[in-house]
């Protein structure tokens, strides 16, 4: 997939990465700088997340809360696992508003985080678009996230585009467009960690 990155302090990426993730287990990314050359090899499990600089040859090992402290979300394996697939994240099961807008379904929802606003297809129930704000009323924090060009692939619809917006005291933009999306296959996660690496906390 091909990774844009935008934070209000003008600060930018552009990358490629390839991903992996086997259920409830790893995710495995490897992230392609300029020259088509690997600068970072990263696997996350449920408990961990080990971050392989290839660039200076060091090694990082990090619970998983490490994310969460860099975005500011709380969040767990699960959750991330739904993010890439295209699932719905933070969705409650008590639904307090519905709307039929004809060719789309709006609802809502409000959990012990977040406040939920999403919009699927009427036909297909496809994820369109899915909001996020904080029940904390004394937090600005708030996310949008869009689902778009949605793909075939195997049995399963994939949207391929997505669009995601930060905001608190900063905001930042990712946009995330996958090139080639397979399910249900055999995976290897390489990750073996040359011995002259050095550990960095």
């Amino acid at each position: 997939m091909k990774v844009e990155y935008r934070d209000d302090k003008n600060r930018s990426l552009d990358f490629n990465a390839f991903l992996r993730m086997k259920k409830d287990s790893a995710i495995w990314v490897s992230i392609i700088a300029a020259l088509n050359i690997e600068a970072y090899r990263v696997i996350i499990t449920p408990d961990s997340i080990t971050i392989m600089d290839k660039i200076n040859r060091t090694i990082q090992h990090k619970p998983l809360s490490y994310l969460q402290s860099i975005i500011q979300v709380p969040f767990d394996y699960s959750t991330l696992e739904d993010l890439i697939i295209g699932n719905p994240v933070y969705l409650d099961r008590t639904v307090v508003a519905y709307a039929d807008q004809g060719e789309k379904i709006s609802l809502s929802t409000i959990g012990s985080s977040f406040k939920h606003y999403l919009t699927v297809g009427k036909n297909d129930l496809h994820l369109l678009f899915s909001k996020l704000d904080d029940v904390d009323q004394t937090r600005s924090r708030t996310a949008n996230l869009s689902y778009t060009a949605y793909l075939l692939t195997g049995n399963w619809m994939f949207a391929s585009n997505r669009s995601i917006s930060l905001s608190e005291k900063n905001k930042l933009d990712i946009m995330l467009d996958f090139k080639q999306v397979d399910f249900d296959k055999q995976l290897a996660f390489p990750f073996s960690i040359p011995k002259n690496y050095k550990v960095i906390n």
